[in-house]
């Protein structure tokens, strides 16, 4: 039904502008059809404002107040057809109402009361009076509003009460409570319509439902009760935390359903807020805080289950108490607040005696030993920033005098209400891994056998003083001569305590601020900064020989030990690195061993291109070796009474393919370099031994075979199985062998020469005077021959001081029964004066020159007669 065709007429379009048909339009007292209010009707007005301010409060039989003020109005429409004295008081009646009042006829909008303009933002009634009747009703509830219009069929028919949304002149929207009546206005039908908002009310229920979905989902139990304690609300919560069902609870007393005595009275009073155990409807223990507010009618509670957070808080505190690590909170004002057991432990504090003490009454120092300062304490650091503090070292000394080193980790806790931070800070005792650490670090720096400094350190420390632009780096690399001899012959044992001595003594004999160190074997250093001219640095390494070189004595046996120096000056500006300072020392060390034991000598850069061609010509050794290149020759020994030769020595001979002839005793010294000594001594060994028993064979000649055993062979275990070996294959006797040991090393050697001499071989001490040679010596070792040492057979008819000396060393050799050869005869003279001391044997050039097996029968046809 459209509402234009209500009466089933024209719809009327004319919108009223000059005078309006209600009393916000200018016409207070005037209605349509009506010229003014009769005489005496002021009094009735505002009698009918109070009786319809009472009317908006009437309920009809239905109980809505907006129906009964709608009937009343209709009442009074209907009998105002004629525009009488009713008609004004309609329109005091409506402009006086709360509710908005729209009349519309044939679907337009005839009258409006202040009440609906309000509602849609209008400020006079000509606003709206004219308007469509959809034109202010949105289109989601145009449809049911003329459904609402079409159901009204007969005058005086009600709608019922619908929602619906107005359009607000401003483009807003607002939601009203709307009811229609069909009457009549002007003497046609229309339609009077009731609107009531909704805004203030959706609110509120919104509110409501807002509310009601906080206690149906909160997670503490919310319980209303009666001002007597009687339960008038459980929420779903108190349904998990309790076990009650609502309908078990309702009008039952609270301290029944919590299973515990509950007065809410008494809580207020308590200041609203007490914690309580509460039992479950199964009989579980419940910790509850319960917070307690009055209402108008009763109480209400919030029983919040803190249980879980109990017993979390009772482990938590289980846990922090039997942790190794001490744990301290420091509060706001800086005094300790809680400590657990390691806590007092590792400070040595009585058990309970930290809770309350100012924090910086804990003693702690830094790495370097300084006392930390109160603003450098962790809570005040902490406090500071902000932030968590982890892998702080520091060292607290205790009231018993221990020291423990600790490794601090801070951070701040902030509690509800709290404007400064507490400091939780856990400590671990680090002092035994500290010192672990500690002693992995030194074993790392320093040589387990003489705790000395290592190469690692040594070089650390050389690459610190050579950067620094005012110092002066000397470097001292020294090494042992002969010490494989000791080692070898004694043992590694006696070998390992001379080392150990010479560390000491070394140590004591250095600067203090001076690095002293083993690089490995038999190498020390000195690295000093305490000299810049080479003078100062002379007398230093003279004063170190000298201090190295006193006798020391090593199970039971006295040693002597001399010691080859190689020194490197650094002064600033030397753009060498420590590695190259090292190694340069190195060489000025094997230059100092060329001019004989205990020397020394300065590093120059000529000594680099003899170590390079020294290690080229060790190399083409070692390829010789391998390929057999090296030849053995003999020299023929002479008994210078008889003219026989009594014995041939072998003697190893390398000639070089560019250099020639390599000198023996370098060959001998280059080999010993390379460990090839050992080697060639066994070839030489096993070739002379079967060359000669086939020769002595050939030419029915009877003569020992002598040969050279370097210090490596004296000290080798299998030595003794390896001579016995080399006799059986060569079908020669142990008398018809004679080993020659250089008599530097017999001192040292006397065991491995006695394993010897029982076998039947001969022993022959080789150049006997070059060393500690001592009739003692010749005593103590069973020997059958020394060879005196070429040096003093040289002077002989040069030299006044030679024959005594060569005349001394035989008489010694004779006193003890000992056949005495003289190496190295190379003039008439030297021969004559050794027939005059009474010499027994002797070798050299004027003798016999070496040569190759063959030519050992011409050799012997001319041998001194």
């Amino acid at each position: 039904m459209d509402p234009d065709d209500l009466d089933g007429g024209t719809p009327d379009t004319r919108r009223p502008s000059d005078q309006d048909s209600s009393p916000a339009n200018g016409a207070t007292t005037c209605t349509v059809g009506v010229s003014g209010p009769p005489v005496g009707t002021t009094s009735r007005h505002a009698s009918l404002v109070r009786l319809l301010t009472e009317l908006s409060t009437e309920r009809d039989h239905r109980g809505d107040p907006a129906l009964a003020f709608l009937s009343q109005g209709y009442r009074l429409l209907e009998q105002n057809s004629d525009g009488g004295t009713l008609g004004t008081q309609y329109l005091t009646m409506v402009e006086a109402s709360p509710y908005g009042i729209c009349v519309h006829q044939r679907g337009k909008v005839v009258f409006v009361n202040s009440a609906a303009m309000r509602f849609v933002g209008a400020s006079v009634s000509t606003e709206l009076v004219g308007l469509h009747i959809t034109d202010m009703v949105d289109t989601g509830s145009q449809d049911a509003l003329l459904a609402r219009i079409g159901s009204l069929a007969a005058p005086g028919s009600f709608s019922e009460p619908t929602e619906m949304t107005l359009l607000t002149l401003g483009g807003g929207k607002v939601t009203v409570e709307s009811q229609a009546v069909l009457t009549t206005w002007e003497g046609k039908p229309a339609y009077q319509v009731i609107m009531r908002d909704l805004s203030t009310q959706k609110a509120a229920e919104a509110g409501l439902r807002f509310q009601a979905a906080l206690v149906g989902h909160a997670s503490d139990a919310i319980i209303a009760t009666s001002p007597d304690g009687l339960v008038t609300s459980w929420n779903p919560a108190a349904e998990a935390v309790y076990g009650h069902e609502l309908d078990e609870v309702i009008g039952v007393p609270v301290s029944e359903v919590v299973g515990a005595p509950m007065d809410p009275r008494e809580v207020v009073a308590a200041g609203g807020v007490v914690q309580a155990t509460h039992f479950s409807a199964d009989g579980t223990a419940l910790a509850v805080r319960v917070s307690a507010a009055e209402m108008f009618d009763g109480y209400v509670l919030l029983c919040a289950d803190e249980t879980a957070q109990r017993r979390a808080e009772a482990e938590f505190a289980t846990v922090v108490e039997t942790l190794d690590e001490g744990v301290l909170v420091v509060g706001p004002s800086g005094r300790i607040e809680l400590a657990n057991s390691a806590a007092h432990r590792i400070s040595g504090v009585p058990e309970g005696s930290l809770i309350g003490l100012e924090s910086r009454t804990l003693r702690l120092h830094d790495e370097r030993g300084v006392p930390v300062p109160v603003d450098d304490l962790p809570s005040a650091r902490v406090r500071r920033s902000g932030k968590v503090e982890t892998g702080r070292v520091v060292q607290v000394r205790r009231r018993d005098g221990a020291h423990r080193w600790l490794s601090l980790t801070s951070g701040p806790l902030m509690a509800p209400g709290q404007s400064v931070p507490s400091v939780l800070t856990s400590f671990a005792d680090i002092t035994e891994r500290r010192a672990i650490s500690e002693r992995l670090a030194y074993e790392a720096t320093h040589d387990p056998l003489t705790r000395l400094a290592n190469r690692t350190l040594a070089l650390n420390h050389l690459r610190r003083t050579i950067a620094d632009p005012a110092l002066t780096t000397t470097v001292l690399f020294i090494d042992l001569d002969k010490f494989k001899i000791i080692n070898d012959s004694l043992g590694h044992t006696v070998g390992d305590q001379v080392l150990r001595i010479i560390g000491e003594r070394l140590r004591a004999a250095a600067g203090h601020s001076d690095l002293v160190g083993r690089l490995g074997g038999d190498e020390f250093l000195v690295i000093t900064t305490g000299y810049t001219e080479a003078a100062e640095v002379r007398a230093l390494a003279d004063h170190l020989q000298r201090r190295l070189a006193e006798s020391l004595t090593v199970h039971g046996r006295e040693l002597h030990i001399n010691t080859s120096i190689g020194i490197v000056l650094a002064e600033p500006g030397d753009t060498r690195t420590a590695d190259e300072l090292l190694e340069d020392a190195d060489l000025a060390m094997y230059q100092a061993k060329t001019f004989g034991p205990g020397r020394y000598a300065f590093y120059a850069p000529i000594m680099r291109e003899r170590v390079q061609d020294r290690f080229i010509l060790e190399q083409d050794l070692r390829n010789a070796v391998a390929e057999g290149l090296i030849e053995t020759v003999y020299q023929p020994v002479v008994d210078l009474r008889t003219g026989d030769m009594v014995a041939v020595k072998a003697k190893s001979r390398w000639d070089h393919p560019v250099r020639g002839p390599i000198d023996p005793a370098e060959l001998v010294e280059i080999a010993d370099d390379g460990d090839l000594l050992t080697i060639i001594g066994a070839e030489v060994l096993a070739k002379a031994a079967g060359e000669i028993s086939r020769w002595r064979a050939d030419h029915d000649v009877h003569c020992n075979v002598n040969v050279s055993l370097s210090v490596r062979q004296l000290g080798d275990p299998t030595l003794l199985q390896l001579v016995q070996t080399t006799l059986d294959e060569a079908g020669l006797g142990p008398q018809d062998l004679s080993l020659d040991v250089d008599e530097t090393a017999l001192k040292d050697a006397a065991d491995a020469v006695d394993a010897l001499r029982k076998t039947g071989v001969k022993v022959t001490a080789e150049r006997f005077g070059a060393g500690y040679s001592s009739l003692a010596q010749l005593c103590r070792l069973d020997l059958n021959v020394i060879e005196i040492d070429r040096s003093f057979v040289a002077d002989l008819g040069r030299s006044s001081d030679a024959e005594p000396i060569v005349a001394g060393i035989m008489a010694m050799a004779h006193a003890v029964d000992l056949v005495v050869v003289a190496e190295g005869v190379e003039t008439e003279r030297q021969l004559k004066v050794l027939h005059e001391l009474g010499c027994d044997w002797a070798k050299g050039p004027l003798v016999a020159p070496p040569g190759p097996v063959g030519d050992l029968k011409s050799a012997y046809e001319h041998v001194v007669r």
